[in-house]
């Protein structure tokens, strides 16, 4: 009783505090300073449509770097520990999906690698980029392993493409500190007409080297787990 009595005090004083928020709030109608700085000077500096992925890639470029690393770690450490588990051998066969899955999935999956190198490649121009792009291309794998039982990737090639996309990520970065002001700086190559597919200095080939990254490294990760 004094349990539950404790946890409709605690929930009253957040739908209080909650309601204050709410009652209180006021919406903004102009930019702070630093994202005033940003949205005024980034065309002309960068080149980029897409002001976040300029902020992502450019100007927090060491930090994207930190998180592609903190990905990889977690793909390695996921084959590391699923390779140490003993194999054993299951009595239960999976039903091989019906032809509607079969032949929509073969429809699809074309469609969904597409799409996310579209937008990974488009990432300086509209919303999206490595991150997203990749995860949309890594899905279309998730959806091969659920339909096809038998479907396996290649872990050569894939290890293969995923080193030369983190080690082609670095060389742009230091190309940026040695050609132009800093690491990642996308300025080593010609901005460009504003808002065209091939602007914004190196950007595309930044988000293209991190889509490729991402997306073999979840789909490295789903392959992993992939029941046996």
């Amino acid at each position: 009783m004094i349990k539950r009595a404790f946890a409709f005090v605690v929930v009253a004083l957040l739908l209080v505090i909650f309601f204050k928020m709410l009652m209180l709030w006021q919406p903004h109608t102009d930019l702070s300073g630093v994202a005033r700085e940003y949205v005024a000077k980034e065309p002309n500096q960068l080149g980029a449509v897409n002001v976040v992925t300029a902020i992502v890639v450019t100007y927090r470029g060491l930090d994207t770097l930190g998180e592609v690393s903190v990905l990889f770690l977690a793909a390695t450490g996921v084959a590391l520990l699923l390779r140490r588990r003993e194999k054993k051998e299951k009595g239960m066969k999976r039903r091989p999906a019906s032809e509607f899955l079969n032949t929509g999935t073969n429809l699809l999956i074309p469609f969904i690698v597409m799409f996310g190198a579209y937008i990974f490649l488009n990432g300086h121009l509209s919303p999206g980029g490595g991150f997203q792009g990749g995860a949309v291309v890594a899905s279309g794998i998730l959806l091969s392993l659920l339909v096809f039982p038998r479907f396996s990737l290649n872990h050569a090639l894939m290890n293969w493409l995923e080193s030369l996309a983190g080690a082609s990520y670095v060389v742009v970065g230091i190309l940026g500190l040695v050609l132009a002001a800093g690491f990642l700086d996308n300025r080593f190559l010609p901005l460009g007409q504003y808002g065209a597919l091939l602007s914004a200095g190196a950007i595309p080939i930044i988000y293209t080297f991190i889509g490729l990254k991402v997306g073999t490294e979840l789909s490295g990760i789903l392959e992993n787990l992939k029941e046996e």
